[in-house]
């Protein structure tokens, strides 16, 4: 089994709306809820979260 070596963006000082990310599984990208660990998880492609990554960057989602 593959454990899950997760972190936070160092962006996530914002009062706790934060995702983990977790990057060393081979083919995948799951991310979490950081306030709830023990709930549901999104899994992406590693091509599909650095579209989103990039997409963020560029405030495609109206988002600051």
């Amino acid at each position: 089994m593959i454990s899950l070596e997760r972190f936070k963006s160092s962006y996530s000082g914002n009062g706790g709306q934060c995702v983990e990310v977790a990057a060393n599984i081979p083919g995948a990208v799951p991310v979490r809820d950081s306030k709830d660990p023990e709930g549901p998880a999104l899994t992406f492609t590693p091509e599909g979260f650095a579209a989103f990554v990039a997409g963020v960057k560029d405030s495609e989602f109206g988002v600051a």
